[in-house]
């Protein structure tokens, strides 16, 4: 097995082993993965943190041993807490780095990305966070633009958006709306739910398509268009523009 990590600010995973294929998600700075399959110009990834599976351009990315792939996964977590900063390497060379960048070894403001010291001077996420930071940090991506298989505020999806703020706040989401329906307790109505759970949408055909995070007062923030802030209720999304709803409700699950 091989693994490796990101050392770029941030990177496409694609659903086939193209340039112009489907991105399905992203890898931020210092994230790590095993490599599955690799090949002249692309490897098939799995990300450490959610078992996420695709594509990545094999220029994109470096080598790391299992040693240090191991050691990344025991020691403890520290993300970038600013939307965006840098880091720079012993020769003053700067690396951006998005929020929700993994920042391996971090230790009195220094990181280690293979055998490469970076210094990082921004605030970090490093603690398991209450409940009620989950909309705190939700805001951080208001009005960002929807990207599918995106991660950051420059282009996030619903599933990517409702994963990072739950990162964030210490907590563990899997990648897309259909898995991340999965996880956590059913709520049977609305008025049982709090700010921080999530609400998941379906099609016709009744596959999970969408999420949101439920805010206080019937409001719900997700990424559709944009990050924003609609109303909700039992039938489900309320556009708070087009005065119609945009989404069918499917479920409500609290995860913590």
């Amino acid at each position: 097995m091989q693994y490796g990590i990101c050392n770029l600010s941030i990177i496409p995973v694609r659903i086939e082993p193209n340039d112009t294929t489907e991105m399905v998600t992203q890898l931020l700075f210092g994230e790590y993965f095993k490599v599955l399959e690799k090949r002249k110009k692309w490897s098939r990834i799995r990300n450490a943190f959610d078992n996420y599976e695709g594509w990545i351009d094999n220029k994109q990315y470096e080598e790391i041993s299992e040693e240090i792939y191991s050691n990344i996964k025991k020691s403890p977590t520290n993300l970038s807490a600013e939307l965006i900063d840098f880091v720079t390497d012993k020769n003053g060379v700067f690396s951006t780095v998005l929020i929700g960048s993994n920042l391996p070894f971090y230790q009195n403001k220094n990181l280690l990305i293979n055998n490469t010291s970076f210094h990082y001077e921004g605030e970090i996420f490093d603690r398991l966070l209450p409940k009620d930071s989950l909309i705190e940090i939700a805001f951080k991506f208001l009005n960002s633009p929807y990207l599918w298989g995106g991660k950051s505020p420059f282009g996030i999806d619903c599933s990517g958006f409702t994963q990072m703020v739950y990162k964030l706040c210490g907590y563990k989401l899997l990648r897309d709306a259909s898995q991340q329906a999965t996880q956590g307790e059913v709520l049977s109505f609305i008025e049982e739910s709090e700010p921080g759970d999530l609400a998941f949408f379906d099609n016709n055909e009744g596959e999970i398509i969408h999420v949101g995070i439920i805010m206080k007062d019937n409001y719900i923030i997700h990424a559709h268009g944009k990050v924003r802030i609609d109303m909700i209720d039992h039938s489900g999304i309320f556009n708070l523009d087009s005065q119609t709803h945009s989404h069918k409700l499917r479920v409500i699950k609290k995860i913590i």
